[in-house]
């Protein structure tokens, strides 16, 4: 039924833990996921540094960012300038290149609160690499829900339970967020033995849940079997994202970088060394200077099973 656990590597980003779940050395990706991150639960207090990454690149992905608590502004060189809140998703194209940031407001700084969210890169399929960059915001309008009798359902991206999200994605895939009360219990959209995906995990951001005989927690990531039919059952008011989808290919991380070719990633950092990509319009003061050597969250990164390459990669 269960085809691995991953346990997030919590970073202290002072005063600040990202918790990495995907790459991991032996399972580098979910269907197209190649990162997840998990940022926070923290509470910031008021005046604190908060949120501030600064202008950085990417090419050959999309991003979504997911928040349960706080806010993030979003600024990148399409002109977008956009605040994600709790319950909206914020999901920027890459393609051939992008370039933003994510920062707290300076209000929202200025006050403090809660910051508790997922990010996940989603790897194109090879005929959508190098499109054009693009930027969309959806509210909570645009993502299927159900709820009823203690379970919460809202489908993020992609298509699951008969219903399809808004966000624009190039590949199958889905992305579902669970609010679980004590005592429920529900079910992952289908395997590939039922009709379904091939790939699909969970990832328990708050609380206690029950897969099989066996209990996980808080920041575990559990990777079922293509032909696994599990019932969830939540040991306490949980968190959960659900997310799958297929298989896009290899793919080499360098840093920000996600590509099917080595010549494109090493294109993607001359450009950005050269000074080639151009920076957010409302943030161009400041930005990431490419790294001699990336930190990378795993040792000896390398040829997988899942056949990725994956360089040392994102810090944040």
């Amino acid at each position: 039924m269960i085809e691995m656990v991953i346990d997030a590597r919590r970073k202290d980003l002072g005063g600040f833990e990202v918790g990495r779940v995907l790459p991991f050395h032996a399972r580098r990706m979910v269907g197209p996921f190649i990162f997840l991150d998990q940022m926070g639960p923290a509470a910031f207090a008021p005046g604190a540094e908060a949120i501030n990454v600064r202008p950085h690149p990417h090419i050959g992905l999309s991003t979504l960012t997911y928040l349960f608590e706080g806010e993030i502004m979003h600024r990148d060189n399409t002109g977008a300038t956009q605040a994600v809140r709790p319950g909206e998703v914020n999901w920027m194209t890459a393609g051939k290149g992008i370039v933003h940031s994510e920062r707290t407001d300076p209000l929202k700084k200025a006050t403090g609160g809660p910051m508790h969210g997922m990010q996940a890169w989603i790897a194109l399929p090879e005929e959508s690499e190098e499109v054009d960059p693009s930027f969309h915001h959806h509210g909570e309008s645009d993502q299927p829900a159900y709820e009823n009798g203690g379970l919460f359902a809202r489908l993020v991206a992609g298509e699951a339970y008969g219903a399809r999200a808004a966000v624009p994605v190039s590949s199958p895939l889905f992305y579902v967020h669970w609010e679980l009360a004590e005592g429920v219990r529900t079910a992952p959209p289908p395997g590939k033995g039922a009709g379904g995906y091939s790939e699909r995990a969970l990832y328990v951001a708050k609380g206690e849940i029950e897969v099989g005989d066996r209990t996980f927690h808080e920041g575990q990531m559990i990777v079922l079997e293509p032909a696994a039919e599990p019932t969830i059952k939540a040991l306490k008011a949980s968190s959960v994202m659900v997310l799958g989808g297929e298989p896009v290919g290899p793919r080499i991380i360098w840093w920000n970088f996600v590509h099917s070719k080595q010549e494109r990633i090493d294109q993607a950092k001359a450009d950005w060394k050269a000074g080639r990509m151009t920076l957010p319009t409302e943030d161009d003061v400041e930005f990431i200077p490419l790294p001699d050597t990336p930190s990378t969250p795993e040792p000896a990164p390398g040829p997988t099973a899942a056949g990725v390459k994956v360089e040392p990669t994102h810090p944040v």
